[in-house]
């Protein structure tokens, strides 16, 4: 099997997993891993075919989950964002064992708009499929864009996310269309009703990707997880109200202990 990036830092006695969304890598953690270091040991990580994690082509969501749990230690908090709050969701739903707590940021079940279920339209995610065979470079950065838009520290946020980006090699097309079919084809809404571990879901108020109104019906549809809602966030609460996400991770943490 081949390698990914792994680095583990911190001498907290909880272990925490972070995985980022698409088309990113493990620098955007950056800004809360000196906060989180002292108090979890931190597991840092590129998904196959992102960041460091080179040589993989476009994987299928329970592949993805695989291989980044063979990867990991026994047991541990499974925090994913976006993206990687799917490959968070399934490694719950494969191996319940191995997690102590779910967290999702940002994430949903099923990205994709269908029927009265609010999300991304399946043509906007077609689109950028197209887009990156044409102009790849620019179809991430619009991406990136629209993940901090609405917020007061908007551009701001949107230059520490492309920094991530451009700091290291950039994903091939093949991963980043293989991660797009994810977010169009994936719908784990029935399959994580049925998980019983304690289950964290944050979101950002003015998100345009994952719209707070599915906040509500899932806490309907999984009475047994939590939502939390930063009012002045987007799609990266991390990146623009750092200490608030921190907070919100140790008092997760304390009910754990």
């Amino acid at each position: 099997m081949k390698n990914i990036w792994w680095q583990t830092k911190g001498e907290g006695n909880c272990h925490l997993v972070l995985l980022h969304g698409w088309g990113l890598n493990a620098q955007v953690w950056d800004c809360i891993t000196p906060e989180l270091s002292s108090q979890f040991t931190l597991h840092l990580v590129d998904l196959p075919g992102y960041g460091r994690s080179e040589g993989f082509g476009a994987l299928a969501l329970p592949q993805m989950a695989e291989i980044v749990l063979s990867h990991a230690p026994q047991q541990a908090i499974w925090l994913g964002w976006s993206l990687g709050g799917l490959v968070a969701s399934q490694i719950a739903l494969q191996s319940p064992e191995r997690v102590s707590a779910l967290v999702t940021v940002a994430s949903s079940p099923c990205f994709s708009a269908q029927g009265d279920w609010a999300g991304i339209k399946p043509a906007v995610l077609a689109g950028f499929q197209q887009q990156l065979s044409e102009d790849f470079q620019r179809t991430v950065e619009r991406f990136l864009a629209l993940q901090t838009l609405g917020t007061e520290t908007a551009r701001q946020d949107a230059r520490q996310l492309k920094n991530a980006v451009l700091s290291l090699p950039m994903p091939l097309t093949e991963v980043l269309n293989g991660g797009l079919e994810i977010l169009k084809t994936v719908d784990l809404r029935e399959a994580l009703g049925g998980l019983t571990l304690p289950f964290l879901r944050m979101y950002g108020r003015l998100d345009g990707l994952v719209p707070r109104k599915i906040v509500p019906l899932l806490d309907d549809m999984w009475p047994q997880s939590e939502s939390l809602i930063f009012p002045k966030a987007a799609h990266a609460p991390f990146v623009s109200h750092p200490d608030e996400f921190c907070d919100a991770l140790l008092a997760l943490k304390a009910r754990l202990v």
